[in-house]
């Protein structure tokens, strides 16, 4: 197996072009896991962790260029009050170690069903940025999932960053697991409201062969909040809408049984999560200083 460690992205690009076979690893929580089971022995791993650029955030004109290579811990630390849903995701992931180590695009980059990130990501409309030698272009993230550890990167290209707006609105993110973190989830939901657009947005995670969206609950709950003029009122949710919005999102999901749990299991709690979530989420927007204006 060789080795490769560039040392600038533009390397990085080069090398990936001139070896499509090369495996990206950066914290190396997925990749190195496979490898120690030998459950995967590539001919060629890409080693990113020199290439500073990837470790590197930004934000302008209220949106943030998340580099695929900050780990999970930074995003707690600093950036827990313009992406909240991402940093309560990123709380639950592994120990403090993998914290220190996991990155977002190893998570896109793995394209595990059950990746903490992917709901939130999903949620709050969340644009992925590839490059390779070619050029650069953006996926949406609602469209990055095509399987089952399956993404939307062509064999030359390599995750630069994520791109998220600024939260607008609160944003949740809860797990079932035998732990709250150390643990593959069971099933996950991620929820983000959107007041400036009285939109509502959803990510399923580890109930359906890729991380999902709900878009008939969010259709409900966008129109519920709407036509009651809940937005502006921020008047107590009532207990039908919480209901009814989490059946949609356990409609949505396509589950299986596993040595996890079964698939009525994940339903079940789905629907729980999406209701626990939306509260959680309403109250703070009852009692926050969020803007309620179109």
């Amino acid at each position: 197996m060789d080795f490769l460690r560039p040392a600038s992205w533009a390397e990085a690009l080069a090398v990936k072009a001139e070896r499509p076979d090369a495996v990206p690893i950066a914290g190396g929580t997925d990749v190195m896991v496979e490898l120690n089971f030998d459950h995967r022995r590539p001919p060629a791993l890409l080693d990113l962790t020199r290439v500073a650029e990837l470790a590197e955030w930004s934000e302008r004109d209220g949106r943030v260029r998340l580099g695929a290579g900050v780990p999970y811990a930074r995003i707690i630390a600093e950036l827990g009050d313009r992406l909240p849903g991402l940093a309560t995701a990123a709380r639950t992931v592994g120990s403090p170690q993998i914290r220190n180590r996991g990155t977002v695009g190893g998570n896109l980059g793995a394209a595990s069903p059950a990746g903490d990130a992917h709901p939130v990501l999903l949620a709050t409309d969340a644009v992925v940025e590839v490059a390779s030698t070619r050029g650069v272009r953006t996926v949406p993230a609602a469209e990055f999932y095509r399987g089952v550890k399956r993404n939307a990167l062509e064999p030359d290209e390599l995750i630069a960053a994520v791109h998220l707006d600024v939260a607008r609105g609160p944003q949740q993110f809860a797990k079932v697991g035998t732990r709250n973190a150390m643990v593959i989830a069971v099933c996950a939901f991620g929820l983000a409201l959107h007041p400036d657009r009285r939109r509502v947005g959803t990510g399923i995670g580890s109930a359906a062969p890729t991380p999902v969206r709900a878009p008939a609950a969010e259709d409900f709950l966008s129109a519920e909040l709407t036509d009651a003029g809940l937005w502006a009122s921020r008047r107590p949710l009532p207990d039908a809408v919480r209901r009814r919005f989490g059946e949609l999102v356990a409609e949505a999901a396509s589950p299986i049984d596993d040595v996890r749990g079964s698939a009525a299991y994940r339903r079940h709690a789905l629907a729980v999560l999406a209701r626990r979530t939306l509260g959680w989420a309403w109250d703070e927007y009852r009692e926050g200083g969020w803007s309620a204006c179109a």
